[in-house]
């Protein structure tokens, strides 16, 4: 996915000058070797940090090299002030990590202490104020650090792709979903640019492109993903050109950002104006990285961007929409087997998830838009544009990022599945389930004010998406407690 940053490791050894230097060059060789193994590519800085002088040394090592994410590697004690003033002077994403001792035989010459040093160096940590990244237990030997330098690189990827990127609006946060309005000063906070625009700019710039020579390869483009499910052969010359219009606007307006993301009002005047839903256009963009946000929702096309940074997978972001009846749940006991029916709800929006995401999709149209726009007409026509089919089953997270109203960061994460039951609905939908998910419905989608949209990460990515709200300060990160776990409003005697 081009819009997505990429990340260029780097790792640099430490040593504390009391203890001999080749036992943390000779680790350092080793871990290097294990990433490598692991499929990782990471630059190997032969400068080992002892004192203020090699920092400097170090640092011109990693800035001619093009790292943008360090990995600070005590491969023994290591010095406290030095290794930390390298990571608040390199500036970004950093992890701190210590050698395990590898054998009983080779503990006079070959103990080097890294236990003990990465206590000193969380101190130091704190009194420079550097948020560093330091695994649930950051001691291992080399197979075990790579593991966690694979982590990295996901947590590394997201906070320097929120320092890079431009949200790109179009259109008023709609009244009827003050949901998500929330105060865009937080992103600023986390070095985020947003652009917000009338939905007229939007409209011109369409106008604009009304028969650009690329639309026909883009038409094509679209019959290919469709494959039998066109549906509506004759509306794609207008969702590619506002598919060209889309991008060619990304690419004149992101000035010193490198990546984009869009959050456009998308209903009901733009289907009178524009001719179409634009959901289809919103899947195809999202499934390339530029996750594009319906009804106005920055936050949550900044949502699905730390998603797709995350995971390499295109998200989505749908509605917690309806609850499994009864009749469905009780109908296929092998599916729900371990589930209570309130931890279940149906994921839905009109049709923005990625094709790839989902079976059995097709071009079809808006049936409340229809309701609504166009309720005489015997067939649809500017309600057309989503793509609907179920979403595929397995794996997913539920995540959010979100601001309360006086500009305080929160999240959520929810580690579940899509259960392979038919929706027997319409739109982009499915069936979800979720451990516990009735108490997490209640004491933090309610209490704490969330909007109906929630990102979805197609695998269990709540370890790095967790790290990662962590790294950027976000302070409020809820998860799905389990039943012995109360929340704090929990009432014990319900």
């Amino acid at each position: 996915m081009a819009n997505i940053p990429e990340v260029k490791l780097g790792l640099v050894a430490v040593s504390r000058d009391c203890f001999p230097v080749s036992l943390s060059e000779k680790r350092r060789g080793v871990l290097a070797k294990a990433c490598q193994s692991a499929g990782l590519e990471i630059f190997e800085a032969k400068t080992t940090v002892e004192n203020e002088k090699h920092v400097l040394a170090a640092l011109d090592e990693l800035k001619s090299a093009g790292v943008n994410a360090l990995v600070i590697y005590l491969g023994n004690f290591g010095p406290e002030g030095p290794e930390t003033m390298l990571a608040k002077k390199f500036g970004g994403p950093t992890m701190f990590a210590s050698a395990a001792e590898e054998t009983q035989n080779d503990l006079i010459d070959g103990r080097g202490d890294a236990y003990c040093g990465m206590l000193n160096a969380s101190y130091s940590l704190g009194l420079r104020g550097v948020k560093a990244y330091i695994p649930e237990y950051p001691v291992g030997l080399p197979e075990d650090i790579a593991k966690m330098i694979g982590d990295f690189e996901n947590i590394a990827r997201a906070v320097i792709g929120l320092r890079q990127l431009k949200v790109i609006s179009f259109g008023p946060r709609p009244f009827d979903f003050l949901a998500c309005n929330a105060p865009i000063r937080a992103l600023y906070d986390l070095g985020v640019e947003i652009q917000e625009n009338s939905e007229l700019d939007l409209l011109v710039s369409f106008k604009a492109h009304e028969g650009d020579a690329r639309i026909p390869d883009v038409v094509e483009d679209m019959k290919k993903e469709l494959a039998d499910g066109i549906n509506y052969v004759d509306l794609l010359p207008k969702l590619a050109q506002y598919e060209i219009t889309l991008l060619d606007w990304a690419e004149a307006n992101r000035g010193a950002s490198e990546s984009v993301v869009f959050a456009n009002k998308c209903w009901p005047a733009f289907q009178t104006q524009f001719g179409f839903c634009p959901c289809y256009v919103n899947s195809r963009l999202t499934g390339r990285g530029i996750p594009v946000a319906c009804e106005t929702d920055i936050y949550g096309a900044v949502t699905e961007f730390i998603i797709a940074c995350a995971t390499g997978i295109a998200p989505t972001l749908l509605d917690i929409n309806n609850s499994v009846p009864r009749d469905m749940f009780e109908s296929n006991p092998d599916k729900f087997k371990g589930y209570d029916l309130k931890d279940t709800f149906m994921g839905f929006h009109c049709g923005n998830t990625a094709a790839s995401l989902m079976k059995d999709y097709a071009l079809k149209y808006q049936l409340i838009q229809k309701r609504t726009l166009e309720p005489d007409l015997p067939e649809p026509n500017v309600s057309r544009g989503t793509l609907e089919g179920a979403i595929n089953p397995g794996k997913i997270t539920l995540f959010r990022l979100q601001s309360t109203a006086d500009t305080q960061l929160r999240s959520y994460i929810a580690e579940g599945e899509i259960v392979d039951v038919d929706p027997k609905s319409f739109g982009g939908i499915g069936v979800f389930a979720v451990p516990e998910m009735g108490r997490f419905y209640r004491h933090v989608l309610i209490e704490k004010r969330y909007p109906h949209h929630a990102g979805v990460a197609f695998g269990h990515a709540g370890k790095v998406l967790f790290e990662i709200m962590k790294m950027v300060g976000v302070g409020d990160i809820a998860f799905n407690q389990p039943r012995n776990m109360l929340y704090k409003t929990e009432n014990p005697f319900a």
